[in-house]
């Protein structure tokens, strides 16, 4: 691609590189020079403008984005994703349901160093997206690009985004009771609708003393594909109530604690196949928290082993709750 001023006399066909204020119109960038576009620059007394012209081995950006999306997303359907017609040079991948983002991370990264005019944006890997989101976008930033590189890029997309979509619908809940504690009313709808964004209901709430007897009574015959536990005390240790309740119940740990904040105390097991959570107290709010990533991956069939959770740490500072209980950062003691 050509890219600098042109003389009018020699600019019919090129791409206009900047608009130009006609006297109350736009003559938009990006459009490709007419000889009626020449009258009138020559009106508003132009005699050169700024274009760019594209070689015989070049693709026009919209081309190019339109190639490069579809190496990404081959089978949008099957993907679970929708793109978007190309326009100044950029497609954009929607969700076409809820779900978390799947991102082959070494293809994109591969993809992004082909060439620097070829760009590919994504939201973090298993962010939670919902109809319509936006899960990423491809650009070409210039007018045009070699289609070598285009052909490059795409062999190196390998299918890299697609969308896990929910596979479990209804949920159990049982909260605990402690003397004192919590009115969970608040709760149950938050939780609820955390559910109804992933495509699930809450299939069942049961209140049970805070014992572990009767929380591991509760769970045995729970309804649903997945068993949440809010306690209404915090769960401190994986020999404290709801985790000592899972394995009394048969179940069984994979992990207590998440480097998560909010969401430190979070654990998750498993109970004859069934997935369990045991719900940290920030679930009570409607901010993001570290549950909030655990529970859509196991919503949507994701695997979420120890390993995963630990990995979470990076990235995993997350906003503040306003009024929370004990806050990470609390007023300095004055000057003595």
């Amino acid at each position: 691609m050509k890219f600098g001023p042109l003389p009018l006399a020699g600019a019919e066909g090129a791409i206009l590189a900047h608009s130009v204020d006609l006297g109350g119109t736009m003559l938009r960038k990006g459009i490709t020079l007419e000889a009626a576009h020449l009258d009138q620059l020559r009106a508003v007394g132009l005699s050169e403008v700024i274009c760019a012209r594209l070689d015989s081995d070049d693709l026009h950006e919209n081309a190019a984005a339109a190639r490069l999306a579809a190496a990404l997303v081959p089978d949008p359907v099957t993907a679970g994703l929708r793109l978007s017609a190309p326009f100044t040079g950029r497609v954009n991948v929607l969700a076409r349901g809820p779900g978390v983002a799947v991102l082959d991370v070494a293809a994109i990264e591969a993809f992004n160093t082909v060439h620097p005019m070829i760009t590919l944006a994504t939201v973090p890997p298993f962010r939670q997206m919902a109809e319509g989101g936006m899960l990423a976008t491809v650009k070409v930033i210039s007018f045009a690009v070699p289609e070598a590189d285009v052909v490059r890029a795409c062999a190196a997309a390998g299918a890299a985004l697609r969308l896990a979509p929910p596979v479990l619908h209804r949920a159990g809940l049982v909260i605990t009771r402690v003397p004192g504690g919590p009115d969970d009313a608040k709760a149950r709808r938050v939780i609820s609708s955390r559910l109804a964004a992933l495509g699930m209901d809450l299939a069942e709430v049961r209140e049970v003393p805070h014992r572990s007897a009767d929380l591991a009574a509760a769970l045995t015959d729970l309804p649903g594909d997945l068993a949440l536990i809010l306690t209404g005390s915090a769960t401190m240790d994986i020999d404290d109530v709801a985790p000592a309740a899972l394995r009394q119940a048969g179940g069984s740990i994979e992990r207590f604690g998440m480097p998560v904040d909010p969401g430190n105390l979070l654990f998750i097991g498993a109970l004859h196949a069934r997935p369990v959570i045991g719900l940290p107290g920030c679930v009570r709010s409607p901010a993001l928290n570290g549950a909030d990533w655990v529970l859509s991956r196991v919503a949507c069939g994701l695997p979420v082993l120890a390993a995963d959770i630990a990995g979470m740490g990076v990235g995993g500072l997350l906003k503040e709750i306003p009024g929370r209980r004990h806050p990470r950062a609390s007023r300095a003691p004055a000057d003595d």
